[in-house]
């Protein structure tokens, strides 16, 4: 069961499911376009280093407890929808949808597209009712901002499931303590038939919710096992299967 929570405004903790296929929603296929990060800005594999602007990493973005001033605690991503307003994170870092907001391409304690307020989330119900890991992952819709989507400002990711064991992400996320976001690339491994591992230093608390990108699509987030990891070197995300896909598309096309 998919639960979709409405807010009159619009969340916190300390953030941390194989042919390749695009999702199969006919209102969306003119925007699953992939993008390719800049390569000069790419670190070795295996490598954390600070992540340069581009377009790539506009799109993703800090999440605050009310404003810029009540500091970063998980990170987030646009991804492609129907009304163009939708964003992946854990869904731990959810907790408090009413007063969180996300600005894409933070940097230096500015906000160069805009805060963001949330006005709904999508969570499976075994997230709700059990805390599952391997549903730790969630999609949110955003109010307008001067009169704009979201994705039309910075653009959103295609979002992918089915990957092979071993492919290869690249993670961008916000560490707390850190007002840039940091950029891995490195192969995965399967921890479990469900949750999915990476080797990435540095990626400590506050990269819950960060995007795992294949070729410039979502592929997962940052979080499952253990919140995402315990230790700074290690993170996990939850396997992207079919509920997943099915809570994308709750968010991503609304009925009617």
């Amino acid at each position: 069961m998919i639960q979709r929570i409405l807010l009159r405004q619009a969340g916190r903790p300390r953030a941390r499911r194989a042919s390749r296929i695009l999702l199969a929603v006919t209102a969306m296929a003119a925007l699953l376009s992939v993008d390719m990060p800049n390569a000069a800005a790419v670190p070795p594999l295996g490598v954390t280093g600070t992540a340069l602007p581009d377009a790539t990493v506009a799109r993703v973005g800090a999440l605050f407890a009310g404003a810029l001033d009540g500091g970063h605690f998980c990170t987030a991503a646009v991804v492609h929808s129907a009304d163009r307003d939708v964003i992946a994170t854990a869904a731990h870092c959810l907790d408090h949808p009413d007063t969180t907001v996300f600005a894409p391409g933070y940097r230096d304690g500015k906000a160069p597209y805009g805060v963001w307020r949330l006005t709904g989330v999508n969570v499976a119900g075994d997230w709700t009712d059990g805390k599952d890991p391997d549903d730790d992952i969630a999609f949110a819709t955003v109010a307008p901002l001067d009169g704009a989507q979201i994705e039309d400002v910075v653009g959103g990711f295609p979002v992918v499931t089915e990957q092979p064991d071993d492919v290869t992400v690249t993670i961008l996320g916000y560490p707390s303590t850190l007002d840039a976001p940091l950029r891995c690339s490195n192969a995965t491994s399967l921890f479990s038939e469900t949750q999915r591992r990476i080797d990435c230093p540095d990626l400590s608390g506050g990269t819950s919710g960060s995007p795992w990108l294949v070729d410039g699509a979502l592929a997962g987030v940052l979080g499952g096992y253990e919140g995402g990891g315990t230790v700074p070197e290690v993170s996990y995300s939850a396997v992207m299967g079919d509920q997943a896909l099915e809570l994308y598309r709750e968010a991503a096309v609304p009925a009617g």
